[in-house]
């Protein structure tokens, strides 16, 4: 069977979104309740798409407000990671209709290394919005990203 495209991921939502009851004590306590959503991938391109040009958003911001909208505590971070992954994926994979994935940041304004590109297209095409990005060991960062953070409704 042949490997289905980043679009073809990107379009598959099975039985999501669904929020699950976790049971584990641990992780009730670290996320601060027991309902755990696990959205589709399309929720984070849909979220991803409505950032605007020299703003940026944060992967645990979309992560809260999809758990606010779905009535859950928190949302799956590995889905999550994996789904924003397979947004910019696709959207490279199309051409056009682009998703501007590169405003999508790791935590604390933190670029992620995982994208189309890595961490050059992602500096690049930040850089060319406005974005200051600076280096902090091995890892980059935009500079003063929460005065440039687009906020959800």
């Amino acid at each position: 069977m042949a490997r289905k495209s980043a679009n073809e991921m990107l379009q598959d939502s099975k039985d999501m979104p669904k929020v699950v009851e976790v049971a584990d004590l641990r992780a009730v306590m670290s996320y601060g309740g027991s309902k755990m959503l696990i959205a589709p991938p399309l929720a984070y391109d849909e979220i991803m798409k409505k950032v605007p040009f020299g703003k940026v958003i944060t992967i645990n911001q979309i992560r809260d407000y999809l758990a606010r909208k779905h009535n859950a505590d928190y949302t799956c971070q590995l889905t999550a990671g994996m789904f924003i992954n397979i947004a910019a994926r696709a959207s490279v994979e199309r051409g056009t209709d682009e998703t501007p994935y590169w405003r999508t940041l790791k935590k604390e304004g933190e670029l992620n290394e995982k994208y189309p590109g890595g961490i050059d297209e992602q500096k690049l095409r930040l850089e060319i919005e406005g974005h200051t990005v600076i280096q902090k060991g091995k890892r980059y960062y935009v500079k003063d990203y929460s005065d440039k953070v687009f906020e959800l409704e």
